[in-house]
């Protein structure tokens, strides 16, 4: 059975990627799987505490990756096992998804260089922060969702059309009208 993953990390925004995985899970037939860096437990900026399954190492040497989902949050912590997962996912031509702040570790990894994406960070934010500014701002677009072949980025309020988004990619919808149909029920 093929696996989509879903990358949990500490100071996680869960509610932008929880309504995605409630919507997809009993609708495909590939497993939700919840990763992380470690086994330990996950805290999300809820406060709920999350528990992986598998790790971000375990989950690149498995062969049937049906996709990635990358919540946004706090912590950006980027080692090279998760851009390893990054980069064989989209390779691969699967779903490679990330929502609000996540887009950062798609930019780093070198999957958005030439894809159009979206994103609730801005130059501004890495100046202010002192960060190095991993985006290649000249394909960014304000809209509340960009699907870029097999990337799919929004902000983080976007969370419904990331969704819509998501279940499309997956063909969960009979047609665009289906589509509107389940964005303006969940708006």
């Amino acid at each position: 059975m093929g696996k989509i993953f879903v990358y949990i990390y500490n100071d996680m925004a869960d509610y932008e990627i929880t309504f995605t995985c409630y919507m997809l899970n009993g609708n495909i037939k590939h497993k939700i799987t919840p990763i992380a860096y470690t086994m330990n437990n996950i805290k999300a900026l809820s406060g709920i505490i999350y528990t992986p399954v598998m790790t971000v190492n375990e989950a690149i040497e498995y062969d049937n990756i049906e996709g990635l989902i990358i919540p946004g949050g706090k912590n950006d912590e980027q080692r090279p096992e998760l851009t390893k997962l990054i980069n064989k996912t989209y390779k691969k031509g699967k779903l490679t998804a990330a929502i609000c702040a996540g887009p950062r570790f798609l930019a780093r990894a070198g999957v958005l260089e030439d894809k159009k994406f979206t994103t609730s960070l801005s130059p501004e934010y890495f100046v202010e922060e002192k960060k190095e500014d991993p985006f290649n701002w000249d394909n960014f677009i304000k809209q509340k969702v960009i699907r870029d072949g097999n990337i799919i980025t929004a902000p983080g309020v976007s969370f419904v059309d990331f969704t819509a988004e998501i279940m499309d990619f997956y063909k969960l919808f009979e047609d665009e009208a289906g589509k509107k149909d389940f964005g303006d029920t969940f708006k």
